[in-house]
This record gives structure tokens, sequence and C-alpha cells, in this order.
């Protein structure tokens, strides 16, 4: 069951009461500044992450064709 938001509201106070307003800031600037941390590190995984891919084709391609050239032996 979901708090309602008069509850919410209760629940935020307390939270200000105990931690007060700048402490509460300094974690929010903290966490934004470990999220932005993290989206750049994901984008620099994704642009190196074609170049992975690419090198996996050109594996496959590269055992494809072996396995043709090894058929055609086998064939002939």
């Amino acid at each position: 069951m979901m708090p309602s938001i008069p509850q919410l509201l209760i629940i935020l106070a307390i939270v200000v009461l105990l931690f007060g307003a700048k402490r509460l800031r300094n974690l929010g600037s903290d966490l934004g500044a470990a999220v932005k941390g993290f989206k750049s590190a994901v984008k620099e995984e994704e642009e190196d992450k074609p170049q992975d891919k690419l090198d996996d084709n050109s594996k496959a391609e590269r055992v494809a064709e072996t396995e043709t050239a090894n058929d055609k032996e086998k064939a002939g």
C-alpha cells in the first residue's frame, strides 16, 4: 500500500528536521554528481562497443571462411 500525499509530506518534514536543509542539499549534489559520472561511463562504454562489434564480426567472417575452405578440401 502506497503512502498518501499528506503522509509523504510528514515524512519529508521529519527528514528535513533530522538532517537539515544544508546537509540534504549537499547529499543531492553528491547524488547528482554520481549519476553524471555513471552516465558518462555508460556513454564511453557505448562508444567503445561498436568497435568491439566490428572486431567480433570480422572474427566471425574469418571463422566462416575457414569452415568453407575446410568443407571444400573435404569435398575435393
